[in-house]
C-alpha cells in the first residue's frame, strides 16, 4: 500500500510539473535588455526609435496564419505576441509623477474571452515580470497617448510594408498602432527618401543636363533593385525625358524635394540592428547551434529511411517530425525536397513528386528553435548509390564547398567563399566538358553561396568582412536542367551541399558537420537501419 501511494504521488508530480511545462530555454530578458542598451548607445541625443511587432495575417475566412514575430522586434523585446510597440528613447524621459524612464513596451491587453480561444496573453504585468520592462502599457494607451514625436530631432522607424488588415472589432491592432503613430509623427512618405532614392536625387542635382543620359541609365538599373521607384512620377519622367527644357524643370523639382525636411529616418534601425545581429552572443549561439544540430539529425534520419518508393512529401515529413521531436517550434522556411529535375528549381516547395525513384534528391531544410533558424542541405541518391555521373557532379560540389569553407575566416571579404567555390566548379565543369572553358559564362550555379543565419534564414548583417561569432552558410551547387547544352547523361542532375559555419578567430567551425557530406559517407549512412522501417500505416486506397 505504501508503494502504491508513493506511485500515485509520483505520477501526480510528473503530471503537474514536467509534462505540463512550457519551454524555459528562450533568450533571457537580460539578453533583450542588453540589445536595447546597445542600440540606444548608437542613437544620437534627442532621438527615439519606434519598432512595431508583426501583425496577424489571414490565411482564409476566419483562420489566420501561425503568428511569427518580427525578428528585430523580438531581438529587442522577447515579446512573442502581435500588436506590440517598443518606444526606445536616447535620453531619459520624465512622466507627470516625476518617474524617469527610457523605454516603453506596449502590449496586447489581457482579455479572458480572447485568451480562451487563442491562448494566454502576457499583458502589462507579464511584460514587466517576464521581459524585464519597468514601464509597460496596453496598446490602446499608445493610441490614446499625447506623445509628440515631432519634438525629437530624429525618429527612427523601419519602412512600413502596410500588409495588414484593419479589423472592425479591434481598436489596438497593428493597423491602429501604425495609423496612430503616423498621425502623432506627421508621417508623410513624400517627406523622406529611401537611401537609394536619395542617392539618385543627389546624382540628378549634381549632374549637368548634357550628361542626364547617364543618370537615366542609373535609374533604369535601380528599378531592378527597388521597383517602388516607378511610383515616383518625377523620377520616371526624368528618366524618359527627351527635351532639355523638361529635364531642367524636373531637376528643379527633384532638387527641392531633396531639400525638404523631416525628422523621420527609415535606414538607421535596419543598418544598426543588422550590425548588432550579425555578431551572435554566447546565448544566441547555444540556441542557433541546437537548431543546426536538429536539422543535421533530420538529414541523417532521412538518409537511413530513404527508399525509391517514397514521395517528396513523405521525406519532408520525416525531416519535420525530427524537428518536432526535439521541440523545434517551426521550420525556418518552406521545406525544399526536390527529386531529379525538381532539384534544379532553387526554391522548389511543392514537394509533390509521388515517387523519387532512382533520382538524386536535394533536401534543403532547417529547423527553427526558439527563434533561431538553421539552413542545411544534403543531396543523396534515392536508391542509396550514386551513379557515375551523379558522383562526378556531387564530388565537384563537395570540393567547391571545402574551398568555400576554408575561406570563411575572420578578415576575409564576404564574397571570398563565393569566389573560391566558383573557381572549383568552373574547373570541374570544364574538365567534364559541360562547359568549354573555365571562363565560359553559364547558369549552372545561378546563386551566391553565402548568407548569414540567425533569427532569419537570410539573416541581417553588414555583408562586409567576416567577424568573429557570425554564422553563415556555405552552399555551392550545380544544377543541370533537362535540355541543357551539354551531354544528356548529366540532364536532371541537381546537387547542393549547404552547411552552417561559425566564424571564429581560430578558423571556421562546421556546426552541421555531423550530417555526412562526402559521397561515400552518405552511401555508408544510407545502408544503416532506420527506426521508421517498421512504421507501416494501413492502405487507405
Amino acid at each position: 500500500m505504501k508503494n502504491f501511494k508513493f506511485l500515485c504521488v509520483f505520477l501526480l508530480a510528473i503530471t503537474f510539473s514536467g509534462f505540463s511545462q512550457t519551454p524555459t530555454d528562450f533568450l533571457s530578458k537580460e539578453f533583450h535588455k542588453s540589445r536595447r542598451d546597445a542600440l540606444r548607445a548608437k542613437m544620437p541625443p534627442n532621438s527615439v526609435a519606434v519598432v512595431f511587432a508583426n501583425p496577424l495575417r489571414n490565411r482564409a475566412n476566419d483562420v489566420d496564419y501561425v503568428f511569427h514575430q518580427d525578428p528585430n522586434f523580438y531581438y529587442l523585446t522577447g515579446y512573442r505576441e502581435p500588436n506590440g510597440v517598443l518606444v526606445l528613447f536616447s535620453d531619459n524621459q520624465t512622466d507627470e509623477n516625476g518617474i524617469s524612464y527610457n523605454e516603453i513596451l506596449y502590449v496586447q491587453e489581457k482579455d479572458e474571452r480572447a485568451e480562451q480561444w487563442n491562448g494566454k496573453r502576457l499583458g502589462i504585468e507579464g511584460a514587466k515580470k517576464n521581459l524585464g520592462f519597468k514601464v509597460a502599457f496596453n496598446g490602446q494607451d499608445f493610441v490614446d497617448s499625447k506623445v509628440d514625436f515631432t519634438k525629437f530631432d530624429r525618429v527612427f522607424i523601419e519602412k512600413f510594408n502596410d500588409d495588414y488588415r484593419n479589423s472592425e472589432r479591434e481598436t489596438a491592432e497593428i493597423y491602429d498602432l501604425v495609423k496612430s503613430f503616423k498621425e502623432k509623427a506627421n508621417y508623410n512618405p513624400k517627406n523622406f527618401l529611401s537611401p537609394i532614392k536619395k542617392q539618385i536625387y543627389e546624382f540628378i542635382k549634381v549632374t549637368p543636363i548634357k550628361n542626364s543620359a547617364n543618370v537615366a541609365q542609373i535609374i533604369g538599373r535601380a528599378l531592378a533593385y527597388d521597383p517602388s521607384l516607378k511610383n515616383d512620377e518625377d523620377l520616371m519622367q526624368y528618366k524618359d525625358a527627351t527635351t532639355d527644357k523638361l529635364k531642367k524643370e524636373l531637376k528643379q523639382k527633384i532638387t527641392l524635394k531633396l531639400a525638404s525636411k523631416t525628422n523621420i529616418d527609415v535606414s538607421f534601425l535596419s543598418n544598426n540592428l543588422a550590425a548588432l545581429r550579425e555578431v551572435k552572443t554566447a546565448e544566441e549561439l547555444k540556441l542557433l547551434t541546437k537548431a543546426v544540430r536538429i536539422s543535421a539529425v533530420g538529414q541523417i534520419e532521412v538518409m537511413k529511411a530513404m527508399k525509391p518508393h517514397m514521395s517528396e512529401t513523405e521525406l519532408q515529413g520525416i525531416h519535420e517530425f525530427v524537428y518536432k521531436k526535439y521541440g523545434a517550434e517551426y521550420e525556418g522556411y518552406p521545406s525544399i525536397v526536390g527529386a531529379g529535375n525538381n532539384g534544379c528549381i532553387l526554391h522548389y516547395i511543392e514537394n509533390n513528386k509521388t515517387k523519387v525513384g532512382n533520382d538524386l534528391v536535394l533536401m534543403d531544410l532547417g529547423a527553427e528553435y526558439r527563434g533561431y533558424t538553421a539552413d542545411v542541405t544534403r543531396t543523396i541518391p534515392a536508391n542509396g548509390k550514386f551513379t557515375k555521373e551523379q558522383k562526378e557532379i556531387y564530388d565537384i560540389v563537395y570540393a567547391a564547398q571545402e574551398a568555400g569553407i576554408a575561406e570563411s575566416k575572420v578578415g576575409n571579404s564576404f564574397g571570398a567563399p563565393n569566389v573560391a567555390c566558383r573557381k572549383v566548379i568552373n574547373e570541374g565543369l570544364a574538365k567534364l566538358g559541360i562547359i568549354k572553358s573555365v571562363d565560359e559564362k553559364h547558369n549552372y550555379l545561378p546563386h551566391g553561396v553565402t548568407h548569414y543565419i540567425g533569427l532569419d534564414v537570410h539573416d541581417a548583417g553588414t555583408y562586409g568582412t567576416f567577424v568573429e561569432n557570425s554564422v553563415i552558410t556555405v552552399e555551392p551547387g550545380i544544377y543541370i536542367p533537362e535540355g541543357s547544352n551539354c551531354d544528356k547523361k548529366y540532364w536532371g542532375i541537381a546537387v547542393r551541399i549547404e552547411d552552417d559555419i561559425l566564424i571564429t578567430n581560430n578558423g571556421p567551425i562546421n556546426l552541421s558537420g555531423e550530417a555526412p557530406r562526402k559521397s561515400d559517407e552518405i552511401e555508408k549512412m544510407m545502408k544503416k537501419k532506420s527506426v521508421l522501417n517498421e512504421f507501416i500505416l494501413p492502405d487507405l486506397d
